[in-house]
């Protein structure tokens, strides 16, 4: 008998590693970025919106983590997926606590290092919506999971862009409500070191915008969806699994 080679995985097994580091990747970017808003001036007036658009940096990683909840969905099931998802929740956690750790440490006053002033207003201020991003990941990445399910049940495995984008879609309407929400007024609020709370009215038409923004990038990443697909049947050898009974 020849001997195991305990250093070499199966590539079902290296494509689930590589789905759920990306998973964990996107998250911590999207958390760390998340405290910077952006503006942009539309030349036309939209509905909610007006002529401006201003949302968190933050929301440019999560479309990509919702592409890998349905990839992992797709082929390893929705177990699986979860198991991602609470995977990545885990270790975001982790490291905010680092991250706290290395703001108490005592600030060494020397010209080449990093003001305290900088450092706490990226880790002090993320530190809000750092767990409002966190809050909203783990509930709208697990309700994608289960709108995804549902979808494929009903179409009998058929129409893969529908169930992708419909879960996405419907899951990031509360994602972008839940951390607009958490993030920039309710935590604020209850931790004014976070920051100057958005104004309540404010809240809306930033969630909105931030939704739009996603249900553009979410029809933009659609493309990759398939590739996706494509690239995991043919390097993996991996076909789609059929309809869950229970979800």
């Amino acid at each position: 008998m020849g001997t195991l080679d305990q250093t070499s995985l199966p590539r079902p097994a290296l494509v689930y590693a590589w789905l759920a580091g990306a998973s964990v990747m996107c998250l911590l970017v999207a958390d760390v970025i998340g405290s910077k808003l952006f503006e942009f001036h539309l030349p036309i007036s939209l509905p909610l919106l007006g002529t401006t658009l201003h949302h968190s940096a933050g929301m440019l990683a999560f479309p990509i983590t919702f592409l890998i909840t349905d990839w992992l969905n797709e082929y390893y099931g929705k177990n699986a997926a979860r198991r991602v998802v609470i995977m990545s929740f885990t270790l975001a956690m982790l490291a905010w606590v680092i991250f706290q750790f290395a703001r108490a440490l005592p600030h060494w006053d020397v010209p080449f290092n990093v003001p305290p002033a900088a450092f706490e207003a990226i880790f002090g201020s993320a530190s809000v919506m750092y767990i409002a991003s966190l809050c909203a990941y783990l509930v709208n990445n697990l309700l994608d999971i289960f709108l995804f399910g549902v979808i494929k049940r009903a179409t009998g495995g058929k129409y893969i862009w529908l169930r992708a984008t419909g879960s996405t879609l419907i899951s990031q309407a509360i994602d972008s409500l839940v951390v607009t929400f958490l993030g920039l007024y309710a935590m604020r609020h209850a931790f004014p070191s976070g920051g100057q709370p958005m104004p309540l009215g404010e809240v809306i038409p930033t969630a909105a915008t931030g939704y739009m923004l996603k249900f553009v990038l979410a029809l933009a990443i659609t493309p990759l969806l398939y590739l996706g697909h494509y690239a995991i049947r043919r390097w993996a050898g991996m076909t789609p699994l059929p309809p869950e009974s229970r979800v």
